[in-house]
Protein backbone atom coordinates (compact mmCIF):
# COMPACT_ATOMS: atom_id res chain seq x y z
CA UNK A 1 0.00 0.00 0.00
CA UNK A 2 1.04 3.18 -0.53
CA UNK A 3 1.74 5.27 2.53
CA UNK A 4 0.13 8.82 2.81
CA UNK A 5 1.32 9.80 6.02
CA UNK A 6 5.06 9.46 7.42
CA UNK A 7 6.13 11.14 10.64
CA UNK A 8 10.02 10.13 11.98
CA UNK A 9 10.93 10.88 15.29
CA UNK A 10 8.83 14.40 15.86
CA UNK A 11 9.58 16.42 18.81
CA UNK A 12 7.99 19.84 19.14
CA UNK A 13 8.93 22.15 21.90
CA UNK A 14 8.12 25.52 23.17
CA UNK A 15 9.88 27.86 25.64
CA UNK A 16 7.28 28.69 28.40
CA UNK A 17 7.18 32.48 30.06
CA UNK A 18 9.19 34.24 27.44
CA UNK A 19 8.67 38.03 26.14
CA UNK A 20 6.65 38.31 22.82
CA UNK A 21 9.19 39.42 20.24
CA UNK A 22 9.69 42.82 19.86
CA UNK A 23 9.40 44.47 16.03
CA UNK A 24 10.30 47.82 16.51
CA UNK A 25 13.38 49.50 16.57
CA UNK A 26 12.47 51.70 19.44
CA UNK A 27 11.00 48.43 21.27
CA UNK A 28 14.30 46.73 20.56
CA UNK A 29 16.53 49.26 22.06
CA UNK A 30 14.69 49.63 25.09
CA UNK A 31 15.51 46.00 25.57
CA UNK A 32 18.28 45.74 25.22
CA UNK A 33 19.24 48.32 27.53
CA UNK A 34 16.76 46.65 30.45
CA UNK A 35 18.73 43.53 29.71
CA UNK A 36 22.11 44.71 30.18
CA UNK A 37 21.11 45.95 33.70
CA UNK A 38 19.41 42.34 34.87
CA UNK A 39 19.86 38.74 34.79
CA UNK A 40 17.40 36.91 32.36
CA UNK A 41 15.74 34.43 34.48
CA UNK A 42 16.18 30.92 33.00
CA UNK A 43 13.76 29.64 30.21
CA UNK A 44 11.60 26.66 30.83
CA UNK A 45 11.61 24.44 27.93
CA UNK A 46 8.23 22.54 27.40
CA UNK A 47 8.29 19.16 25.08
CA UNK A 48 4.53 18.92 23.56
CA UNK A 49 5.67 16.11 21.54
CA UNK A 50 9.00 13.82 21.95
CA UNK A 51 9.82 11.51 19.53
CA UNK A 52 6.85 10.56 17.76
CA UNK A 53 6.43 8.08 15.03
CA UNK A 54 4.13 6.57 12.95
CA UNK A 55 2.95 5.69 9.17
CA UNK A 56 -0.71 5.92 7.67
CA UNK A 57 -1.29 4.21 4.56
CA UNK A 58 -3.62 5.35 1.77
CA UNK A 59 -7.42 4.94 2.56
CA UNK A 60 -6.77 4.75 6.45
CA UNK A 61 -9.06 6.75 8.93
CA UNK A 62 -6.83 6.75 12.50
CA UNK A 63 -8.28 8.35 15.35
CA UNK A 64 -5.75 9.77 17.83
CA UNK A 65 -7.26 9.52 21.35
CA UNK A 66 -5.35 11.05 24.81
CA UNK A 67 -6.18 13.36 27.75
CA UNK A 68 -6.18 16.84 27.64
CA UNK A 69 -3.03 18.28 26.95
CA UNK A 70 -1.04 15.16 25.85
CA UNK A 71 0.16 16.71 22.35
CA UNK A 72 -2.92 15.36 20.33
CA UNK A 73 -3.49 19.09 18.78
CA UNK A 74 -0.01 19.93 18.57
CA UNK A 75 0.29 17.18 16.32
CA UNK A 76 -1.92 17.53 14.25
CA UNK A 77 -0.99 21.33 14.07
CA UNK A 78 2.14 20.19 12.52
CA UNK A 79 1.34 17.98 10.31
CA UNK A 80 -1.11 20.68 8.56
CA UNK A 81 1.85 22.75 8.65
CA UNK A 82 0.37 25.63 10.71
CA UNK A 83 3.58 25.11 13.29
CA UNK A 84 7.11 23.93 12.37
CA UNK A 85 8.13 20.97 14.49
CA UNK A 86 11.48 21.81 16.59
CA UNK A 87 13.19 18.19 15.06
CA UNK A 88 12.10 15.06 13.42
CA UNK A 89 10.72 14.84 9.61
CA UNK A 90 7.26 14.66 8.73
CA UNK A 91 5.53 14.11 4.88
CA UNK A 92 2.34 13.81 3.79
CA UNK A 93 0.93 12.29 -0.03
CA UNK A 94 -0.94 14.73 -1.70
CA UNK A 95 -3.92 17.67 -0.60
CA UNK A 96 -3.78 17.96 2.81
CA UNK A 97 -6.98 19.82 4.59
CA UNK A 98 -7.43 20.42 7.99
CA UNK A 99 -10.28 21.46 10.36
CA UNK A 100 -8.33 22.25 13.97
CA UNK A 101 -10.18 25.46 15.27
CA UNK A 102 -13.57 27.04 14.24
CA UNK A 103 -12.64 29.38 11.16
CA UNK A 104 -8.80 27.99 10.70
CA UNK A 105 -8.32 29.11 7.02
CA UNK A 106 -10.71 31.93 6.97
CA UNK A 107 -10.25 35.23 5.98
CA UNK A 108 -12.13 37.36 8.25
CA UNK A 109 -13.28 40.53 5.16
CA UNK A 110 -13.98 37.95 2.60
CA UNK A 111 -17.58 36.78 2.28
CA UNK A 112 -18.30 33.10 2.16
CA UNK A 113 -18.18 33.12 -1.50
CA UNK A 114 -14.31 34.39 -1.52
CA UNK A 115 -13.27 32.26 1.40
CA UNK A 116 -14.47 28.65 -0.67
CA UNK A 117 -12.48 29.65 -3.20
CA UNK A 118 -9.32 30.89 -1.47
CA UNK A 119 -9.26 27.42 0.26
CA UNK A 120 -9.37 25.75 -2.70
CA UNK A 121 -6.55 27.97 -4.27
CA UNK A 122 -4.47 26.80 -0.82
CA UNK A 123 -5.20 23.36 -2.07
CA UNK A 124 -3.88 23.83 -5.51
CA UNK A 125 -7.51 23.26 -7.47
CA UNK A 126 -8.47 25.09 -10.58
CA UNK A 127 -11.32 27.77 -9.96
CA UNK A 128 -13.34 25.30 -12.99
CA UNK A 129 -12.73 22.64 -9.81
CA UNK A 130 -13.94 24.80 -7.10
CA UNK A 131 -16.78 26.38 -9.30
CA UNK A 132 -18.35 22.64 -9.76
CA UNK A 133 -18.37 21.78 -6.08
CA UNK A 134 -19.67 25.54 -4.86
CA UNK A 135 -23.54 24.97 -4.28
CA UNK A 136 -23.01 21.32 -2.70
CA UNK A 137 -20.77 23.00 -0.28
CA UNK A 138 -23.40 25.85 0.72
CA UNK A 139 -26.02 23.52 0.42
CA UNK A 140 -24.14 21.19 3.32
CA UNK A 141 -23.15 23.82 4.83
CA UNK A 142 -26.10 25.58 5.53
CA UNK A 143 -25.40 29.19 4.95
CA UNK A 144 -27.26 29.92 1.54
CA UNK A 145 -28.38 33.41 2.98
CA UNK A 146 -25.12 34.36 4.11
CA UNK A 147 -22.92 32.80 1.08
CA UNK A 148 -21.99 36.65 0.30
CA UNK A 149 -21.28 37.97 3.72
CA UNK A 150 -17.79 38.48 5.51
CA UNK A 151 -16.87 35.69 7.42
CA UNK A 152 -16.57 38.13 10.40
CA UNK A 153 -20.36 38.36 10.38
CA UNK A 154 -21.13 34.72 11.09
CA UNK A 155 -21.80 32.84 14.15
CA UNK A 156 -19.55 30.08 15.50
CA UNK A 157 -21.76 27.55 14.22
CA UNK A 158 -21.61 28.73 10.92
CA UNK A 159 -18.42 29.02 10.71
CA UNK A 160 -17.86 25.50 12.01
CA UNK A 161 -20.37 23.97 9.15
CA UNK A 162 -18.83 26.11 6.29
CA UNK A 163 -15.15 25.03 7.31
CA UNK A 164 -16.09 21.44 7.63
CA UNK A 165 -18.00 21.47 4.23
CA UNK A 166 -15.15 22.95 2.31
CA UNK A 167 -12.54 20.69 4.05
CA UNK A 168 -14.65 17.49 3.20
CA UNK A 169 -15.69 18.74 -0.38
CA UNK A 170 -12.72 20.07 -2.37
CA UNK A 171 -11.40 16.32 -2.42
CA UNK A 172 -8.45 16.21 -0.42
CA UNK A 173 -5.93 13.23 0.01
CA UNK A 174 -5.86 13.36 3.49
CA UNK A 175 -8.51 15.08 5.81
CA UNK A 176 -7.08 15.94 9.45
CA UNK A 177 -10.41 17.06 11.85
CA UNK A 178 -9.85 17.99 15.22
CA UNK A 179 -12.41 17.52 18.21
CA UNK A 180 -13.82 20.82 16.75
CA UNK A 181 -16.38 18.63 15.68
CA UNK A 182 -17.59 19.08 19.41
CA UNK A 183 -19.24 22.21 19.39
CA UNK A 184 -22.19 21.36 16.44
CA UNK A 185 -25.08 19.76 17.16
CA UNK A 186 -26.13 16.33 17.04
CA UNK A 187 -27.56 16.40 14.05
CA UNK A 188 -24.47 18.14 11.91
CA UNK A 189 -21.84 15.34 14.22
CA UNK A 190 -24.09 12.82 12.31
CA UNK A 191 -23.93 14.46 9.43
CA UNK A 192 -20.13 14.88 9.43
CA UNK A 193 -19.59 11.37 10.86
CA UNK A 194 -21.28 10.68 8.10
CA UNK A 195 -19.01 12.40 5.66
CA UNK A 196 -16.27 11.09 6.79
CA UNK A 197 -16.59 7.43 6.12
CA UNK A 198 -17.95 8.09 2.87
CA UNK A 199 -14.38 9.64 2.46
CA UNK A 200 -12.83 6.71 3.87
CA UNK A 201 -15.28 4.40 1.29
CA UNK A 202 -13.37 6.29 -1.60
CA UNK A 203 -9.79 6.07 -0.55
CA UNK A 204 -9.41 8.83 1.01
CA UNK A 205 -6.74 9.32 4.10
CA UNK A 206 -8.72 10.66 7.67
CA UNK A 207 -6.72 11.59 11.41
CA UNK A 208 -9.93 12.37 13.51
CA UNK A 209 -9.56 13.47 17.01
CA UNK A 210 -12.04 12.99 19.52
CA UNK A 211 -12.64 12.29 23.04
CA UNK A 212 -16.09 10.82 21.94
CA UNK A 213 -14.53 6.92 22.18
CA UNK A 214 -18.10 5.28 20.17
CA UNK A 215 -17.29 7.65 17.14
CA UNK A 216 -13.92 7.11 17.40
CA UNK A 217 -14.24 2.93 17.46
CA UNK A 218 -17.60 2.97 14.72
CA UNK A 219 -15.03 5.50 12.03
CA UNK A 220 -11.35 4.11 12.73
CA UNK A 221 -9.98 0.76 12.00
CA UNK A 222 -6.71 1.90 14.16
CA UNK A 223 -6.52 4.22 16.70
CA UNK A 224 -2.96 6.16 18.30
CA UNK A 225 -2.96 6.54 21.79
CA UNK A 226 -0.61 9.93 22.49
CA UNK A 227 0.22 10.28 26.40
CA UNK A 228 2.63 13.03 27.78
CA UNK A 229 3.53 13.80 24.07
CA UNK A 230 4.59 10.28 23.11
CA UNK A 231 2.89 7.67 21.59
CA UNK A 232 1.67 4.81 24.38
CA UNK A 233 -0.07 2.71 22.15
CA UNK A 234 -1.15 2.03 18.47
CA UNK A 235 -3.25 -0.86 17.52
CA UNK A 236 -6.86 -1.87 16.01
CA UNK A 237 -9.26 1.29 17.84
CA UNK A 238 -11.47 -1.12 19.97
CA UNK A 239 -7.65 -2.18 21.70
CA UNK A 240 -6.61 1.54 21.77
CA UNK A 241 -9.68 2.37 23.35
CA UNK A 242 -10.12 0.01 26.58
CA UNK A 243 -6.47 0.65 27.44
CA UNK A 244 -6.85 4.11 27.04
CA UNK A 245 -10.20 4.18 29.02
CA UNK A 246 -8.84 1.62 31.65
CA UNK A 247 -5.68 4.04 32.54
CA UNK A 248 -7.98 6.76 33.47
CA UNK A 249 -9.60 5.34 36.73
CA UNK A 250 -7.42 3.18 38.92
CA UNK A 251 -9.55 1.59 41.44
CA UNK A 252 -8.01 -0.41 44.14
CA UNK A 253 -10.18 -2.18 46.37
CA UNK A 254 -13.31 -0.72 46.17
CA UNK A 255 -11.30 3.10 46.59
CA UNK A 256 -9.92 5.59 44.11
CA UNK A 257 -7.82 8.26 45.81
CA UNK A 258 -8.11 11.33 43.90
CA UNK A 259 -5.76 13.28 45.86
CA UNK A 260 -3.49 13.56 42.53
CA UNK A 261 -5.27 13.04 39.73
CA UNK A 262 -3.80 14.80 36.75
CA UNK A 263 -5.99 17.08 34.21
CA UNK A 264 -8.27 18.35 36.90
CA UNK A 265 -9.59 21.89 36.59
CA UNK A 266 -11.95 24.10 38.64
CA UNK A 267 -10.93 26.89 40.78
CA UNK A 268 -9.82 24.29 43.77
CA UNK A 269 -11.49 25.86 47.14
CA UNK A 270 -13.23 22.51 47.12
CA UNK A 271 -11.93 19.25 46.36
CA UNK A 272 -13.13 15.91 45.43
CA UNK A 273 -10.43 13.34 47.35
CA UNK A 274 -11.51 10.10 47.01
CA UNK A 275 -14.69 7.76 46.02
CA UNK A 276 -15.81 4.32 47.56
CA UNK A 277 -18.02 1.65 46.18
CA UNK A 278 -20.35 -0.14 48.98
CA UNK A 279 -22.37 -2.83 48.69
CA UNK A 280 -25.47 -3.37 51.03
CA UNK A 281 -23.24 -4.05 53.95
CA UNK A 282 -21.28 -1.03 53.84
CA UNK A 283 -18.65 -3.19 52.66
CA UNK A 284 -16.43 -1.66 49.54
CA UNK A 285 -17.03 -3.63 46.67
CA UNK A 286 -14.63 -3.40 43.45
CA UNK A 287 -17.54 -5.17 41.45
CA UNK A 288 -21.26 -4.85 41.28
CA UNK A 289 -24.14 -6.88 39.93
CA UNK A 290 -27.00 -5.72 37.46
CA UNK A 291 -29.99 -4.76 40.17
CA UNK A 292 -27.86 -4.23 42.88
CA UNK A 293 -28.07 -2.42 46.12
CA UNK A 294 -24.85 0.13 45.55
CA UNK A 295 -24.01 3.30 47.62
CA UNK A 296 -21.27 5.81 46.26
CA UNK A 297 -19.31 8.12 48.57
CA UNK A 298 -17.95 11.06 47.41
CA UNK A 299 -14.84 12.30 50.02
CA UNK A 300 -13.98 15.79 49.55
CA UNK A 301 -11.97 18.61 51.04
CA UNK A 302 -12.66 22.23 51.63
CA UNK A 303 -9.90 24.92 51.71
CA UNK A 304 -12.43 27.51 52.91
CA UNK A 305 -15.89 27.75 54.43
CA UNK A 306 -18.08 27.87 51.13
CA UNK A 307 -21.85 28.34 50.40
CA UNK A 308 -24.71 27.28 48.40
CA UNK A 309 -22.48 23.99 46.47
CA UNK A 310 -23.42 21.27 44.12
CA UNK A 311 -21.80 17.89 44.04
CA UNK A 312 -22.38 15.98 40.59
CA UNK A 313 -21.18 13.04 38.53
CA UNK A 314 -21.87 11.63 34.93
CA UNK A 315 -22.05 7.93 34.03
CA UNK A 316 -20.54 7.13 30.91
CA UNK A 317 -20.40 4.19 29.07
CA UNK A 318 -16.92 2.68 28.10
CA UNK A 319 -17.51 4.43 24.87
CA UNK A 320 -18.04 7.66 26.53
CA UNK A 321 -21.73 7.63 25.86
CA UNK A 322 -23.49 9.19 28.58
CA UNK A 323 -25.98 7.69 30.40
CA UNK A 324 -26.67 9.73 32.99
CA UNK A 325 -25.66 13.36 34.62
CA UNK A 326 -27.24 14.30 37.82
CA UNK A 327 -25.91 16.25 41.09
CA UNK A 328 -27.32 17.71 44.20
CA UNK A 329 -28.74 20.40 42.93
CA UNK A 330 -31.08 18.22 40.29
CA UNK A 331 -32.89 17.25 43.58
CA UNK A 332 -33.06 20.91 45.19
CA UNK A 333 -30.66 19.87 48.07
CA UNK A 334 -29.21 22.99 49.07
CA UNK A 335 -25.91 22.53 50.80
CA UNK A 336 -25.78 26.08 52.83
CA UNK A 337 -21.85 25.49 53.91
CA UNK A 338 -19.78 23.68 53.95
CA UNK A 339 -17.03 24.00 56.53
CA UNK A 340 -13.18 24.30 56.00
CA UNK A 341 -11.90 21.05 55.93
CA UNK A 342 -12.75 17.34 55.37
CA UNK A 343 -16.22 15.60 54.64
CA UNK A 344 -18.46 13.28 52.35
CA UNK A 345 -21.50 12.78 51.22
CA UNK A 346 -23.61 9.31 49.59
CA UNK A 347 -25.30 9.20 46.80
CA UNK A 348 -27.64 5.58 47.16
CA UNK A 349 -29.19 3.02 44.40
CA UNK A 350 -32.11 0.50 45.71
CA UNK A 351 -31.62 -1.15 42.95
CA UNK A 352 -29.06 -0.55 39.97
CA UNK A 353 -30.53 -1.11 36.55
CA UNK A 354 -27.41 -1.19 34.42
CA UNK A 355 -26.77 -4.16 32.23
CA UNK A 356 -23.46 -5.54 32.19
CA UNK A 357 -20.41 -3.95 31.24
CA UNK A 358 -17.65 -1.18 32.79
CA UNK A 359 -18.71 2.18 33.40
CA UNK A 360 -16.93 5.60 33.95
CA UNK A 361 -17.33 7.94 36.32
CA UNK A 362 -16.77 12.41 35.65
CA UNK A 363 -16.88 14.28 39.09
CA UNK A 364 -17.63 18.26 39.33
CA UNK A 365 -18.20 20.75 41.80
CA UNK A 366 -19.95 23.75 41.36
CA UNK A 367 -20.19 26.87 43.43
CA UNK A 368 -23.46 28.66 43.46
CA UNK A 369 -22.51 31.28 41.48
CA UNK A 370 -22.22 28.78 38.09
CA UNK A 371 -18.02 28.55 38.81
CA UNK A 372 -16.33 25.12 38.73
CA UNK A 373 -14.81 24.05 42.17
CA UNK A 374 -13.48 20.47 40.52
CA UNK A 375 -13.73 19.00 37.57
CA UNK A 376 -12.25 15.28 37.01
CA UNK A 377 -12.75 13.89 33.47
CA UNK A 378 -13.17 9.58 33.82
CA UNK A 379 -11.65 9.46 36.89
CA UNK A 380 -13.56 6.37 38.06
CA UNK A 381 -14.48 2.98 36.92
CA UNK A 382 -17.40 0.62 37.65
CA UNK A 383 -17.55 -2.45 36.89
CA UNK A 384 -21.11 -4.42 37.01
CA UNK A 385 -21.90 -8.25 36.18
CA UNK A 386 -24.61 -9.95 35.43
CA UNK A 387 -27.35 -10.90 37.56
CA UNK A 388 -30.96 -13.27 36.83
CA UNK A 389 -32.96 -9.52 37.37
CA UNK A 390 -35.97 -10.77 36.04
CA UNK A 391 -35.95 -13.94 38.30
CA UNK A 392 -36.55 -16.17 34.44
CA UNK A 393 -34.27 -18.64 33.03
CA UNK A 394 -32.40 -16.29 30.85
CA UNK A 395 -29.64 -14.03 31.74
CA UNK A 396 -28.89 -10.24 30.61
CA UNK A 397 -26.15 -8.94 29.25
CA UNK A 398 -24.48 -5.90 27.81
CA UNK A 399 -26.25 -7.52 24.35
CA UNK A 400 -29.87 -5.80 25.56
CA UNK A 401 -28.36 -2.43 25.88
CA UNK A 402 -27.34 0.21 28.80
CA UNK A 403 -29.91 -0.09 31.41
CA UNK A 404 -32.90 -2.39 32.50
CA UNK A 405 -36.82 -1.41 33.56
CA UNK A 406 -38.30 -3.55 36.44
CA UNK A 407 -41.35 -4.31 34.71
CA UNK A 408 -44.50 -6.98 34.32
CA UNK A 409 -46.20 -7.90 31.44
CA UNK A 410 -49.52 -9.15 31.61
CA UNK A 411 -51.06 -11.09 29.33
CA UNK A 412 -54.79 -11.82 29.83
CA UNK A 413 -55.72 -10.28 26.34
CA UNK A 414 -53.76 -12.37 24.66
CA UNK A 415 -56.54 -15.11 22.86
CA UNK A 416 -54.69 -18.46 23.36
CA UNK A 417 -55.35 -20.94 20.28
CA UNK A 418 -57.23 -24.21 21.19
CA UNK A 419 -55.67 -26.80 20.72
Amino acid sequence: MTTAILVENLSKSFVLGGAPRETMLRGQLVRAVRNAFRRAPPKEVFWALREVSFKVEEGEVVGIIGRNGAGKSTLLKVLSRITFPTSGRISARGRVASLLEVGTGFHEELTGRENIFLNGSILGMRRAEVEAKLDAIVSYAGVERFIDTPIKRYSSGMRLRLGFAVAAHLEPDVLIVDEVLAVGDAGFQKKCLNTMEGLRNKGRTVLFVSHNMAAVENLCSRGIWIDAGRVRMDGTSHEVIEAYMGSLAGVSGGSVDLHDYPGRRGAGEVRYTGMEFLDSAGQQCLTTASGSKLTIRFHYEAHASLSNLSFGFRLLTELGTLVTETSTSHFDLVIPAVAHGRGHLDVEFDSLNLLPGRYYLTLGIASGSGNVQDFLDNCARLDVEPANVYNSSRTIDSRYGIVFFQQRWNLDGVRAAQP
